[in-house]
């Protein structure tokens, strides 16, 4: 295991097992939101209600968020906050209608939304959907 990958688990209250360093390092592999579906594949070892419950271990400890991209399943990234998931990590996505994928848009800040007094933010989900260059190359 690697000791910075066991370090950041348990700095966010996490015991580091192998399989919660597995599908930590998976996602770190990616450098874009991910389904578990994606994660299934990449790691091979760990059946889907295993890789599961992790990603929710993780979003309880503020390791993940996840977003939603209108695909039907949720897609998961790491939290860049050092102590939970902040709103500088609620960036822009942008979601391909051609191949599927879910880009991060990080030097795009989500516009401020003023809510009613009263309401409190937790969380944003601000997705784009249309075309990705390869895709919309493949229409012309």
């Amino acid at each position: 295991m690697n000791v910075s990958e066991d370090k950041r688990l348990e700095e966010k209250g996490v015991r580091p097992t192998v399989n919660r360093i597995l599908v930590l390092r998976a996602l770190s592999e990616y450098s874009h939101p991910v389904s578990l579906g994606d994660l299934e594949g990449r790691i091979g070892t760990l059946d889907k209600s295993s890789i599961f419950r992790v990603l929710n271990l993780f979003a309880e400890h503020h390791i993940v968020h996840s977003i939603e991209d209108g695909s039907g399943s949720l897609k998961y990234e790491i939290c860049k906050g050092e102590h939970e998931c902040t709103l500088s990590d609620m960036h822009v996505h942008f979601y391909c209608e051609g191949c599927h994928q879910t880009f991060c848009f990080e030097d795009s800040p989500i516009p401020a939304v003023q809510l009613p007094e009263g309401f409190e933010v937790s969380a944003i989900n601000y997705m784009v959907k249309g075309l990705c260059p390869r895709c919309r190359g493949r229409e012309s």
